[in-house]
């Protein structure tokens, strides 16, 4: 797996407040409700309690009910939600939900701020291209803008009145995605309040390697996308379109009605399975290098990748592009390996973006093997850092997709070609066994040689001068790899580079005499590097 050579859910302001009552005046439901079962039934039922309850829901001539969503519960029970609208316009903080049995009868009913929703006039007395221009004015920090005003009744607050509700999009000031939505009164020009657009929401995922986990997307018109706004990251699908021929633009985003993606199968017919494994292993990348390394995004400038999956025909592969700055994911060889998206395939090929952004080690020779052996480490790491109950952590390089494992760190050479140790000869091998080397010693600093049990896997790690290392944890051994990456390291570093970078950095985070230096140093001795 290489580069290639270019290489809780945030609700929007008003909450919906129940009313909790129950209505004297039920309606009736005639000889429907004797089988008030199905999504169609439970909608035409609840519109005619609204009617039948005008009072109760404020209802009046010039509104209409758009359904938002329905619940069935198991014992029958109906949730029937909708947004509201006036004269055409939508109400905001007019939404509502009716509550009903399994008949169809009105149990209960929950409503926003709003109770009436008609307004004098729908005619604006301020102009859609006045609004727009103060709502730019509004939204400072905001680049390469557009300002796109809709005309609505505004109600959040529980008084309706004519209004712009005015959205500003464009570009933050990390390069994410970034909005404003500004609401001005329409016949006075008055502000009546500004917030954020980019709301996260968090999604349940149900993964192919990680099991049910929380992504997180951008709420938008009919559902949701998978679109990160804190991070910044989208994942799109290729449509199996080779990976050549791919940029930023390619692909299609994955959106979803009701913010429950996959279905948790390998072999997933359902393309967006792999698409959760992709978007939360990028955010548990992310957040790894972020929480431990101070580093926001690949590039260190806060800006977050495009992802795709479903890349190329039975590709059984994945690489991180610089030139698009993307990362891409194969299906796998359609018969044991399945796609290419778990945690530690993911937290390798985007760290392929982060060598580039640092020492940029030629994908040639010992450096070449370094570059590699760097993406394991991280890949790795990442597993460590999301310490995951379904995919636990190893020293198992793609257990996951290409089982029972790609690459392993306590003896390389069991994958039937990576050098354990260092000689001459190493730079000549293909940078995937070279890394064997670098990995290796990884390995015995963090763990040390000999036989142990790791979350109930057993390494047995020879070193090749035939001492004794004892590790000082996978943790610290990554601290000082990644400064000896982001700060000694070069494009043409060698294994001997390598050790005498490692050292200097071991020595600025712990000392020329620590016990980490020296483990470090005794590592490297190990597999031969002096």
């Amino acid at each position: 797996m290489s580069p290639t050579s270019s290489h809780r859910r945030h609700l929007a302001a008003g909450a919906i407040a129940a009313t909790a009552a129950l209505v004297a005046a039920t309606f009736q439901a005639g000889t429907a409700s004797a089988a008030a079962t199905g999504r169609d039934a439970a909608i035409t039922l609840a519109r005619a309690n609204v009617t039948h309850n005008a009072g109760v829901f404020g209802f009046g001539d010039g509104q209409d009910l758009q359904v938002k969503d329905v619940i069935l519960d198991a014992d029958g029970s109906q949730h029937v939600r909708f947004d509201r609208s006036y004269l055409g316009l939508p109400v905001v903080g007019g939404d509502l939900v009716v509550h009903q049995d399994a008949r169809g009868r009105l149990k209960d009913s929950s409503r926003a701020a709003a109770h009436d929703a008609a307004v004098k006039s729908i005619v604006p007395t301020v102009p859609a291209q006045a609004t727009a221009g103060r709502a730019l004015q509004a939204a400072p920090g905001i680049s390469s803008a557009t300002s796109t005003p809709e005309l609505v009744v505004w109600a959040a607050d529980g008084t309706p009145r004519l209004a712009w509700k005015t959205t500003v999009a464009g570009v933050g000031e990390h390069g994410q995605p970034s909005g404003r939505i500004v609401v001005t009164d329409a016949t006075t020009g008055e502000q009546i309040e500004a917030y954020d657009a980019e709301h996260q929401a968090d999604g349940t995922g149900h993964s192919e390697y990680t099991g049910d986990v929380t992504i997180a997307t951008t709420p938008q018109t009919g559902g949701y996308a998978l679109k990160d706004p804190t991070r910044g990251h989208v994942t799109k699908d290729a449509h199996n379109v080779s990976a050549n021929s791919l940029n930023a633009s390619s692909g299609t985003l994955f959106t979803d009605a009701d913010n429950v993606w996959g279905d948790g199968r390998k072999f997933s017919t359902d393309r967006s399975t792999a698409a959760v494994d992709a978007h939360a292993n990028t955010a548990w990348t992310f957040d790894y290098y972020k929480n431990v390394f101070g580093r926001s995004g690949i590039k260190n400038d806060g800006k977050g990748a495009t992802v795709f999956v479903h890349v190329g025909t039975n590709w059984d592969n994945a690489q991180w592009s610089d030139q698009c700055f993307c990362m891409m994911t194969g299906d796998g060889d359609g018969v044991t390996d399945p796609e290419q998206v778990d945690l530690d395939t993911m937290g390798h090929e985007m760290t392929h973006g982060v060598t580039s952004a640092t020492a940029n080690l030629r994908y040639s020779g010992e450096s070449g093997g370094l570059n590699e052996a760097t993406s394991d480490i991280f890949g790795t790491m990442v597993e460590w850092y999301a310490n995951n109950g379904v995919d636990t952590p190893d020293y198992l390089f793609s257990d996951q997709s290409t089982p029972p494992w790609l690459r392993r760190m306590d003896k390389p050479s069991l994958d039937g070609g990576s050098a354990d140790c260092w000689t001459s000869k190493v730079g000549r091998l293909d940078v995937h066994n070279s890394s064997g080397v670098g990995n290796h010693w990884f390995y015995l600093a963090s763990e040390g040689s000999g036989s142990k049990t790791i979350n109930g896997f057993t390494y047995n790690s020879p070193t090749c001068n035939g001492s004794t290392v004892t590790g000082i944890g996978n943790q610290k051994v990554a601290k000082i790899w990644y400064r000896a990456l982001t700060v000694y390291m070069t494009s043409t570093t060698t294994y001997k580079g390598a050790r005498t970078a490692s050292l200097s950095a071991a020595t600025d985070l712990y000392g020329a005499n620590s016990t980490e230096y020296k483990a470090v140093a005794a590592a490297w001795s190990a597999v031969s590097v002096a």
